[in-house]
């Protein structure tokens, strides 16, 4: 951690007047944590968020602006994507380099194509993803060039603002940060040069995923907040991806202000999902309209993430398949998307290791692991969860453990 985070801490403490045993105690911490994290120890988001809600700051009141630690050797991961790195990052110079000739698609097949993509990145075929986005993005933009009039050249805007979209969902889904912000940005300006304001809106809601997988809180909460007063709906007469658009910002919303520490907006943004939720009926999924699968399954799993962050093990246990959650109601209300229901059974696998049921944290995880294997090796989260189990695991390590955590690449 940077010595700056350290200080930073320090001082806040300080000028507040708490010793350290005060502190942790105000914050629900243990004196331990405190001093490891004044001593430049890593610690997680909650403990910060924590912190900064027992300091009357916001947690990003706690980051710093410095250099970040050396890396280990990055030469595996640059050698993957080139081509999607090259249709995001062209090389410029005084003269412009050459480009491939690329056969113009109708638009209709671009968008078929651009379902398939989604069709491939939640079935989690990330490998398919890598190979058939430099493609689409290539024949997109090919179209764009070649459309002959004001009209068609709008449209062809939208699509392959599209394009970019999905692109940077799956970037931003395998963590290649900076790549995903390209395609993520130029989607919003794309769609905003068509006058496209559902593909700006869905385009944001990613956009904000991004900022908050960066610890960018409060200019997620600001971002999704602007533009959720724009594209507010009119309840009686809103149309699904209307409706799922906004609740999907008000998700936005939640997640960066209860990470940040404003409760109050947290609990407000919550409520406004729930009454996008609570029109829509069921689960939405459109992705021409709308990021992901929204409704009320998926707004009370984010709700369960909350309890999370808070560490409240049991009022997650308790939660997580009741209401919208049990198996009567979503066969009746639909899903969350395959991606949030993982998500929310990380929960829980993080609820029962709190409690120390090990053996009941391991179950959650092998049924992760039969539904979403490639999934579930890019979550950090489970990585982290299951170097927790094994740390503080006093018996024998049981075969289930030692594969799973091969599967997550945990050695030692």
């Amino acid at each position: 951690m940077s010595p700056q985070i350290s200080n930073n801490v320090r001082t806040l403490r300080r000028r507040a007047g708490l010793s350290q045993e005060e502190l942790a105690h105000a914050a629900g911490l243990s004196a331990t944590t405190v001093a490891k994290i004044e001593q430049g120890g890593s610690v997680r988001m909650e403990s910060f968020a924590r912190l900064a809600e027992a300091l009357g700051v916001d947690t990003e009141a706690l980051f710093a602006s410095g250099t970040p630690h050396p890396v280990p050797d990055d030469k595996g991961n640059r050698r993957y994507l080139l081509a999607l790195r090259r249709q995001l990052m062209p090389t410029i110079g005084l003269v412009d380099a050459p480009t491939a000739s690329v056969t113009v698609t109708s638009r209709g097949d671009l968008e078929r194509q651009i379902d398939a993509a989604h069709t491939h990145y939640h079935a989690d075929e990330y490998d398919e993803m890598a190979r058939c986005l430099p493609g689409l993005l290539a024949g997109t933009q090919a179209a764009l060039f070649a459309a002959e009039d004001d009209d068609e050249r709008r449209a062809m805007l939208s699509t392959h603002a599209r394009a970019q979209l999905i692109t940077g969902k799956y970037l931003t889904q395998v963590r290649q940060y900076d790549l995903a912000y390209q395609a993520l940005s130029a989607g919003i300006r794309d769609a905003r040069s068509a006058d496209d304001q559902t593909t700006v809106a869905v385009g944001v809601v990613g956009l904000c995923w991004l900022l908050l997988r960066q610890d960018r809180f409060s200019e997620a909460q600001d971002l999704a907040v602007t533009t959720a007063d724009v594209v507010e709906p009119r309840m009686s007469t809103a149309t699904a991806g209307q409706l799922a658009v906004w609740g999907e910002l008000a998700l936005r919303i939640a997640s960066a202000s209860v990470r940040n520490g404003r409760r109050d907006d947290a609990e407000n943004a919550r409520r406004m999902a729930a009454s996008a939720a609570s029109a829509l009926g069921r689960e939405s999924s459109n992705f021409r309209t709308h990021w992901g699968t929204f409704g009320p399954a998926t707004s009370a799993v984010k709700t369960i993430e909350d309890l999370s962050l808070k560490r409240d093990a049991r009022g997650v246990l308790r939660n997580s398949d009741q209401g919208p959650l049990a198996a009567e109601a979503l066969r009746r209300l639909g899903r969350p998307s395959p991606s949030s229901w993982n998500r929310h059974r990380l929960d829980v696998v993080r609820a029962h290791a709190l409690l120390g049921s090990h053996q009941d944290a391991i179950d959650e995880l092998k049924g992760l692991h039969a539904e979403a294997p490639e999934w579930l090796k890019h979550q950090s989260i489970a990585r982290q969860l299951m170097e927790d189990i094994l740390k503080r695991r006093k018996r024998t390590l049981t075969r289930d453990m030692r594969l799973m955590a091969t599967h997550l690449g945990i050695s030692g």
